[in-house]
């Protein structure tokens, strides 16, 4: 591989896959290199939330992903030992506000799956399977790295304009970057058992339950199909290899299921960790994915987190390699994500604290705090954007704008394209003046002026007549006059 590629991807994860989906579509050249030679088959990620659903379908994927998902309607609950609810998770629609249900179901090896046959369209971008990347050096104008064709053992180089490392927590990448991991405090073993149900077991719910036993915390999860997921902690004594033997599995799932109703497909311990690195940018180095954070799974958010990383980058990536940016804009990607997947981590960790509780005196004061005689809900949390390429107005820039349905039928994103946008009333839009309306046009921003009781409520809600929308649908900033339109323009990136 003689060619400089605009961006060489290490690990075809699901980060890895959905870059690659995004910047192929965008045009550009991509070598992506994965040193095992076929999808892990064993179920990992099980879930994913509206938002990442919403980039799926910009990709073109959306009847390819609606194939091997199964979308979620029910809201997950906190149980105590008596079985009382504490706690619901709210927000459980099949019409969300990114246009789709707001949450998904999934079995990974399958998810992947889809993610990889989508890369089958794009001539530009190479899938190396079986190819290791072991060293990676900085040439005059490319990155250098060398590659081990493991198949048969041939060594050859790669020249690149941008690597991104989506390696996972073992980083290759994140290493030669010189970045460091920030550890915020959550390191609790958990046995994950999946299970293939041979039968229908009515008595098992149909969403997601917490179970804050403090004798044994755990998780039940109704994934897609007949699979089901059990998360059960570790306590201090335990053997963690004996506690993954199918006997001792059975016992702890006994009050659920038994080997007559279920087969184990896999029951193996993790460590739930939760970390963050500093330092998602090295010039022409980068990091997505686990290589840059990790999450507990108490929020469904690891592989979310990935995806967003993904589309926050890939539009960045496209708009520097074809010069219509400065490589400045590549800095933005980590001060605005960091933050972004810290919020998400720390309350992870907040409700992992309100799960893992096993001082049965600390569990009753807990039980007794949410005993008000009805559950408590939270909703969802969107946190915003780091500070980036949105104005400093604070809310709603840095936030995920809906999508609503058009006046013609079609979605927003349908409509616009995954390009820069400014969304306005008709007034507005024709009082721009020239240099925005100039700006716009070199970045091929749509201009949209729409009836749509989505919009216009929309705009009612948040006083404004305008907002300005990033190609991965964060808003940049709203304006109710051509002057505030003007200003939060001047906020897009654009080549000097």
């Amino acid at each position: 591989m003689h060619e400089v590629v605009d961006v060489a991807i290490v690990g075809l994860g699901p980060t890895g896959a959905s870059l690659a989906n995004l910047l192929g579509q965008a045009g550009l050249s991509v070598a992506l290199f994965e040193r095992d030679g076929a999808i892990y088959s064993l179920p990992r990620a099980i879930h994913f939330d509206g938002e990442v659903m919403r980039v799926f379908h910009g990709m073109g994927l959306k009847g390819e992903i609606e194939a091997v998902t199964r979308a979620g309607d029910k809201n997950m609950t906190f149980v105590n030992a008596d079985n009382q609810v504490l706690l619901v998770r709210g927000g459980a629609k099949l019409n969300g506000p990114h246009g789709c249900a707001n949450n998904h179901y999934c079995h990974q090896p399958e998810l992947e799956g889809a993610l990889r046959r989508g890369l089958e369209r794009f001539s530009r971008v190479q899938v190396l399977l079986r190819h290791e990347v072991f060293a990676i050096a900085e040439g005059a104008d490319a990155m250098r790295l060398s590659v081990e064709n493991m198949a048969n053992g041939s060594l050859h180089e790669c020249h690149a304009r941008h690597v991104v490392g989506c390696d996972g927590a073992r980083s290759l990448v994140r290493r030669l970057m010189g970045s460091t991991m920030e550890d915020l405090g959550l390191h609790q073993p958990w046995l994950v058992f999946d299970a293939l149900l041979k039968r229908d077991v009515p008595t098992l719910p149909d969403h997601t339950v917490q179970h804050c036993d403090p004798a044994r915390p755990a998780t039940y999860c109704n994934v897609v199909g007949r699979r089901r997921r059990w998360e059960i902690m570790l306590m201090p004594g335990d053997d963690a290899l004996a506690m993954a033997r199918p006997e001792n599995v059975w016992k702890l799932v006994s009050r659920w299921i038994t080997p007559d109703d279920a087969n184990i497909e896999r029951a193996v311990v993790y460590t739930f960790h939760s970390v963050i690195a500093r330092g998602w940018r090295s010039g022409r180095l980068m990091i997505a994915g686990d290589s840059a954070h990790q999450t507990p799974p108490f929020l469904g958010q690891g592989m979310c987190a990935g995806i967003r990383d993904a589309a926050n980058l890939a539009w960045k990536l496209a708009l520097v390699v074809r010069g219509r940016a400065p490589d400045t804009l590549l800095d933005t990607y980590e001060s605005e994500r960091a933050p972004h997947v810290r919020a998400f981590i720390d309350l992870a960790v907040r409700l992992g604290d309100v799960i893992q509780t096993t001082d049965p005196a600390v569990a009753a004061e807990r039980d007794r705090k949410f005993a008000t005689g009805k559950p408590e809900i939270f909703e969802f949390p969107a946190p915003g954007l780091g500070p980036g390429i949105r104005s400093d107005e604070g809310f709603p820039a840095g936030q995920p704008f809906p999508q609503p349905t058009l006046a013609d039928g079609r979605l927003l994103d349908a409509a616009i394209g995954e390009r820069f946008a400014v969304l306005a009333t008709p007034e507005l839009l024709a009082s721009m003046d020239e240099a925005t309306r100039a700006r716009c046009a070199m970045l091929d921003a749509a201009m949209l002026a729409d009836s749509a009781p989505g919009l216009r409520n929309w705009f009612a809600a948040h006083s404004t007549q305008a907002v300005v929308l990033r190609p991965d649908r964060y808003i940049v900033g709203v304006a109710s006059n051509a002057a505030d339109l003007a200003r939060v323009c001047a906020r897009l990136p654009l080549a000097a």
